[in-house]
């Protein structure tokens, strides 16, 4: 697993003081390779985000003065909306509305050791699940996005911006170096470049026509004309490896 990177948040020193005891125990004992930074407000925790800043988790309390726990939540959805969020309070009557800003997990006060634990072999799983899927990380106008490469259909440059398009006719819209797109894709080796401002997932081909490819959900993107005989062949060498 990757280095992770962990954000705790709450306004007692002393649940963060034995947040933090637990987690060094925890990442010990599962020889966890991770980082953590601590927050005693959510102000201080948003303005982190907003110079660049990204964790993989996020560990808040809810019950927080002038910034609940709920409304930092908010914040990291429009900067990340995918990362899992975990909730420590002392309150069970915010649950529901945890759910709102998609909290993985909802864990009362006080936070022992087995709860921690439990709770963060649960949260590993699930990022380990994900990292087995192959995904990119995009950076959207809507915020930081886990994109499934599996409902990737294509991807289009249009001026500055790149556009993902995914299988549900979902366009994820980002500025981006579309040189850089191209980069990352190609090391998963089923994306084509059919043409300076088009990449092709070969999964989603149905026909190769020699100005143009059809694909499977209807769409057709256009095949450079000197690329056309190179193009066939790498899809040809795609399926046979395939079968």
């Amino acid at each position: 697993m990757l280095m992770l990177q962990i954000a705790f948040c709450d306004d007692n020193i002393d649940e963060l003081s034995n947040i933090v005891q637990l987690i060094n125990q925890y990442r010990t004992s599962k020889n966890l390779d991770c980082e953590y930074a601590i927050f005693q407000n959510g102000f201080d925790l948003v303005s982190t985000l907003e110079k660049g800043k990204h964790f993989d988790i996020y560990c808040l309390d809810i019950i927080m003065p002038g910034f609940t726990g709920i409304d930092v939540a908010k914040e990291i959805r429009t900067y990340d909306k995918t990362a899992p969020i975990l909730f420590f309070t002392s309150s069970p009557e915010f649950a529901l509305e945890s759910y709102s800003v998609k909290a993985i997990n909802y864990v009362l006060k006080p936070i022992s050791k087995e709860k921690l634990f439990i709770t963060f072999d649960d949260i590993l799983e699930r990022i380990e699940v994900e990292k087995n899927n192959d995904s990119i990380i995009a950076k959207s106008n809507e915020g930081i996005q886990r994109i499934l490469l599996s409902n990737l259909v294509f991807v289009e440059a249009m001026g500055r911006n790149v556009l993902y398009h995914m299988i549900s006719g979902r366009i994820v819209e980002c500025t981006e170096n579309f040189s850089s797109v191209w980069d990352n894709l190609m090391k998963f080796g089923h994306f084509i470049k059919t043409h300076r401002s088009y990449i092709v997932n070969m999964q989603y081909v149905d026909i190769i026509e020699n100005h143009r490819i059809t694909l499977q959900n209807g769409e057709t993107v256009p095949v450079a004309h000197v690329k056309c005989r190179e193009i066939k062949q790498q899809y040809l060498a795609y399926q046979m490896e395939e079968e």
